[in-house]
């Protein structure tokens, strides 16, 4: 077991948010901005056939339903542009023929706790290692305001995510006690981008693109990152709705986002493989962790999302470092 976070500044953080709060914030400003709200569910859509052709899309409007039912009704919208922003299970990216990704499964938790265990959790967050709680990922307990949220992931044995629960259960117990379960949710986490991000006038963004980091599991930041650089692109492309946009523009986009981003993925793909396959493997990872140097690049590296690291020595020495915690725990 290990603190980390001592090289962090005072104005640094790390942010932990509700989906539904954070979800609803998104949807009022996007409302207040102008854009419309369909409140309906997607069912598919009719690709252009020739050059400059629309896309219909085809859903179920709940906007005027009523009732426990809520079957809504059948409606048509015509477009020119479509960015698939339809999470991990995207229907957008079906139908473009984006193909498919490995996916892990992540499972948690939400449980409020008594007052004195939530009080630890105020400014905390935790990551549990080991076989118990995940083959090949980490579990968690992370502070979500008046309640935590106790969970873990797996890509290579999804059919054990309970057994794995019950281990993150186990581990956090006695800072856990006495806690009722709030909510339970389990949600598919891309593991990779999709073969295809981009097809004519239809692009995929965030989860639906596969923009989740290896080794931290995050895909908030790169969700909202994603659309927007997209949004701007197509603004600029299109030179503010004046001319209609290709192919060609949407793939601009994704050479600047591999440009920006395509290293910090590599780098975290990596460490993943490295530190997150064996107890042996996953003690060495502890044990460098205890280093204010990795501490330094890692939050660096996370608030900042490059890779950071600029020091030649500092990189010497925790390439060095690693080498030996590998071949001390029996894995070089």
């Amino acid at each position: 077991e290990v603190q980390i976070g001592q090289t962090l500044k005072d104005h640094e953080y790390i942010g932990m948010v509700r989906r539904e709060v954070l979800d609803d914030f998104l949807r009022n400003r996007a409302a207040e901005n102008g854009a419309q709200l369909i409140n309906g569910l997607f069912l598919g859509m009719q690709l252009p056939q020739k050059t400059g052709e629309s896309y219909f899309l085809t859903y179920n409007d709940y906007n005027s339903a009523e009732g426990a039912s809520r079957t809504g009704e059948k409606k048509t919208l015509e477009v020119d542009v479509v960015i698939g922003a339809d999470g991990a299970n995207s229907r957008v990216a079906k139908d473009i023929g984006a193909g498919d990704y490995e996916y892990a499964i992540a499972f948690q938790e939400r449980m409020r706790i008594p007052d004195d265990k939530m009080e630890y959790y105020k400014d905390r967050a935790e990551m549990y290692v080991g076989e118990d709680v995940s083959p090949d990922f980490y579990a968690w307990v992370f502070p979500k305001c008046d309640h935590v949220a106790v969970g873990t992931g797996t890509v290579i044995d999804k059919k054990g995510i309970q057994r794995y629960q019950q281990g993150i259960r186990d581990r956090a117990a006695p800072r856990i006690a006495g806690g009722e379960v709030l909510r339970v949710e389990a949600h598919p986490i891309p593991e990779h981008p999709r073969p295809r991000r981009v097809n004519n006038r239809a692009a995929l963004i965030g989860d639906a693109a596969g923009y989740v980091t290896k080794c931290s599991g995050e895909g908030i930041y790169f969700a909202a990152k994603s659309g927007r650089m997209c949004a701007e692109r197509i603004l600029i492309n299109s030179e503010y709705g004046t001319r209609m946009i290709d192919e060609h523009d949407l793939k601009q986009h994704i050479r600047e986002w591999d440009a920006k981003y395509g290293a910090t993925y590599l780098v975290l793909d990596l460490l993943q493989k490295v530190f997150y396959t064996t107890d042996a493997q996953r003690e060495s990872f502890v044990e460098l962790c205890e280093e204010e140097y990795v501490q330094r690049v890692t939050f660096d590296s996370y608030l900042y999302k490059t890779v950071q690291g600029n020091d030649p020595v500092g990189d010497l020495k925790l390439g060095w470092q690693t080498l030996a915690s590998l071949w001390k725990l029996g894995f070089a």
